[in-house]
């Protein structure tokens, strides 16, 4: 039996965060250039999104270029936007074929104009779907994501638009770039690594995690299933006990 059919569709999380690690070590190991692993990771990014729209999952957000990745090596860099463009290009039909909203958060402005003008191009085009909300975490750093939310707040208050005690962790979640979906209740990261690498932080502070030797171009929609199946095995206590819960 598959682990899909073995899925209660009435408790899925509404939303999984994904770290999609491994790319580079996959090409690697096969004697390849990185971005050999860049493009196969496309092919599990594909699959893992039909298999989410599949089982009506409303959210599903894909770390998709850190801030932090800047700092490798030009032509690697180079190569991912360039990927980057043309699979947003070329995927916009199939966004709009199976009801599919593309979001983006980060530090947008980095990216190459191109890349950004074909993104919001796609954002635009999708803006009105309302099926799967498929966010990619681009130039993003959740650190900066918090600064960014600190700061705006500060205006506000600055400005007399809001006065200091009406700060709580509601306004302060409202002004993060994922101030209009539900927090992650399920963080997935691949490859075996088990780390945070600065994604998501306020919003993973009840995720269940769940770790994978698999590298990203490997995981497939069996995969996901899996780790949602791991999920749904959980008790979710949120600080109460069991019996509470119970």
């Amino acid at each position: 039996m598959s682990y899909k059919d073995q899925i209660d569709l009435s408790k899925l999380p509404q939303h999984v965060a994904i770290t999609m690690d491994g790319n580079g070590r996959w090409a690697k190991g096969l004697g390849k250039l990185r971005i050999f692993g860049h493009h196969n990771g496309v092919v599990a990014v594909r699959d893992v999104v039909e298999a989410a729209t599949a089982i009506g999952v409303k959210y599903l957000t894909l770390y998709t270029f850190s801030s932090e990745n800047w700092n490798r090596p030009k032509l690697e860099v180079t190569a991912i936007m360039e990927l980057m463009v043309a699979t947003i290009h070329k995927e916009i039909k199939t966004f709009m074929d199976n009801n599919i909203r593309l979001n983006a958060i980060g530090d947008l402005d980095q990216l190459p104009d191109r890349c950004h003008k074909e993104l919001t191009k796609a954002m635009e085009t999708t803006a009105q779907n309302t099926g799967l909300v498929l966010t990619l975490a681009l130039s993003y750093s959740s650190r900066r994501e918090i600064v960014h939310a600190a700061k705006s707040i500060a205006l506000k208050v600055k400005n007399g638009e809001i006065d200091i005690n009406d700060i709580d962790e509601k306004l302060f979640e409202s002004n993060l770039y994922t101030g209009d979906m539900p927090d992650p209740e399920l963080l997935i990261r691949t490859s075996g690594e088990y780390r945070i690498s600065n994604y998501l932080l306020w919003q993973i502070a009840y995720a269940e995690l769940y770790f994978t030797a698999k590298l990203w171009p490997d995981f497939r929609r069996e995969d996901l299933y899996e780790a949602i199946l791991d999920y749904q095995k959980r008790e979710r206590r949120f600080g109460k006990t069991s019996e509470q819960v119970n």
